[in-house]
């Protein structure tokens, strides 16, 4: 792997052995207690999930423009794609990257299934004026503050997503699959560990694990942003952290979890990464990608491989 245009090694030198034994942190005494009651109150929430068809038939899908109400009266936007024909069996919610998206993905093997595509608070479709769509500020946004922290307004957001979808298509009821990537994957893993609606789940070079690691290691990406913050108010943001850290609640996950963590990342770390997967005392697979957040020679063929293991994976969901 080339890591001559990085001015630090996005290996950090671990071999896959030693990846395998990164351990998480120990949690907070309250880390259930904050988690289980800010879900508790997202379930109160009519999420008033509304629906504009754009397109339909686009690749055998119809497309649909959706906006829900979040946590904070946020509303959230996104896409919903319906299969043209057949019927629907299961539904994913798909969390995005730190990049946001700018549509929906057409890519995915489920034609048998709904698939929701949400723009977490502050980014993609849902830009807000108080909140800066932009990962270096995006990722700062309220950090010395756990209860307001946007992180977990991201996470809360996955859960009314789950409640519009489920509002809409009832009989989804226990054929429900998460997909996240980076970003993404990372807010999954805090959502899945306390969302009991959820039958599976896929996690995709995740972020937010191994939190005082995260910000030891020299990285690119959101992590930088909170580094160079966390010079100057360390004490404060580390104590937040601590409930923001992916590989905590990864323990408390208890449904089958498919991920991808990456042996080279110059954006989030591979050890933080393995530190969730390896957290996971759930019935788990893992799938060992090159690199991530870079480009690399295998990169289509292992696309292909990651996309053959999903569709068997999260095969079970449509029974």
């Amino acid at each position: 792997m080339d890591e001559s245009q990085y001015s630090f090694d996005p290996s950090y030198g671990y071999t896959i052995e030693q990846l395998l034994t990164v351990r998480s942190p120990k949690a907070p005494k309250d880390f259930d207690d904050f988690w289980q009651q800010r879900y508790q109150r997202a379930l109160l929430i009519n999420p008033q999930l509304y629906l504009n068809c754009i397109a339909e038939n686009q690749s055998g899908w119809q497309v649909f423009e959706a906006s829900y109400t979040s946590t904070d009266e946020f509303m959230v936007r996104g896409w919903l794609l319906l299969p043209v024909s057949g019927e629907i069996k299961r539904g994913f919610i798909v969390g995005h990257g730190y990049g946001g998206r700018d549509g929906p993905d057409f890519h995915f093997p489920f034609k048998d299934a709904a698939l929701f595509f949400p723009c977490f608070r502050g980014l993609g479709l849902s830009t807000s004026t108080v909140i800066s769509a932009e990962p270096y500020w995006h990722v700062l946004h309220n950090i010395d503050d756990k209860a307001r922290y946007v992180i977990g307004g991201c996470v809360e957001d996955v859960w009314l997503a789950t409640s519009a979808l489920l509002g809409f298509l009832p009989d989804l009821k226990g054929h429900l699959g998460y997909m996240g990537i980076s970003f993404g994957a990372g807010v999954g893993v805090l959502a899945l560990a306390f969302d009991s609606r959820m039958s599976r789940g896929h996690f995709n070079v995740p972020t937010f694990g191994h939190q005082s690691l995260r910000l030891r290691l020299l990285t690119n990406g959101s992590a930088h942003s909170v580094q160079n913050y966390c010079q100057t108010h360390k004490k404060q943001v580390l104590e937040v952290l601590r409930y923001y850290d992916a590989a905590i609640a990864a323990q408390r996950i208890k449904i089958p979890i498919h991920c991808a963590c990456a042996m080279f990342d110059p954006c989030v770390a591979p050890p933080g990464q393995f530190a969730i997967y390896n957290a996971l005392n759930c019935e788990k697979q893992l799938y060992v990608l090159e690199a991530g957040h870079h480009q690399y020679s295998h990169q289509a063929e292992q696309d292909a491989v990651l996309m053959a293991q999903l569709e068997h994976f999260f095969a079970p969901l449509n029974a």
